[in-house]
């Protein structure tokens, strides 16, 4: 799997209550697959995770999940995927996500979804890796972290180029136009 055609998607293991949320998720998976990426993300069956791995699946693209033993445990791994990585823990996940693809989009989810949208943002504005770094931003799901980014950038703790470096849309077409 070559980093440059595969996109990482961080995603919550539920669908949460936004039929938006759910839709969009669907759209961009589609709409990424088509476009003939593979897919890295957590190797979840259930939420947000499984549909979109699903969409990739039906465009026939390969699905990489990246899943630490204790969730295998804990919650169901999707079947049906191309490849199953195990690893040990959360922070041996992240690295192999970050090293697996040059794409990473956060859809809506919960802690895990943001720690790891902030490992890569931080990885890439520090410059240890050169990856992009998106958000889609469905329902104004990401508006107060956002905002709070904006804070970070008035109050000094973060350049307004840095910032910049995270890619911002709210809906799938005009975020997968951005990112070419």
């Amino acid at each position: 799997m070559s980093a440059a055609n595969t996109v990482c998607i961080y995603c919550g293991a539920h669908s949460g209550n936004s039929e938006a949320i759910v839709t969009q998720a669907r759209e961009l998976a589609a709409l990424l697959a088509n476009r003939g990426f593979d897919l890295v993300y957590g190797g979840g069956n259930s939420g947000l995770m499984g549909i979109v791995a699903n969409e990739f699946l039906q465009a026939d693209r390969k699905v990489v999940g990246i899943r630490p033993q204790k969730l295998i445990r804990d919650e169901f791994a999707h079947p049906g995927i191309t490849e199953l990585i195990v690893v040990q823990d959360m922070h041996e996940r992240k690295l192999k996500m970050i090293d697996a693809a040059d794409i990473h989009i956060a859809l809506p989810g919960g802690a895990g979804t943001l720690d790891e949208l902030i490992e890569v943002f931080t990885q890439t504005k520090i410059g240890f890796v050169r990856k992009t770094c998106a958000i889609l931003n469905t329902d104004h799901y990401y508006d107060e972290l956002l905002a709070f980014f904006d804070k970070m950038v008035r109050f000094a703790f973060l350049r307004p180029e840095d910032r910049n470096l995270l890619v911002v849309e709210n809906s799938p077409a005009d975020l997968v136009s951005r990112l070419g």
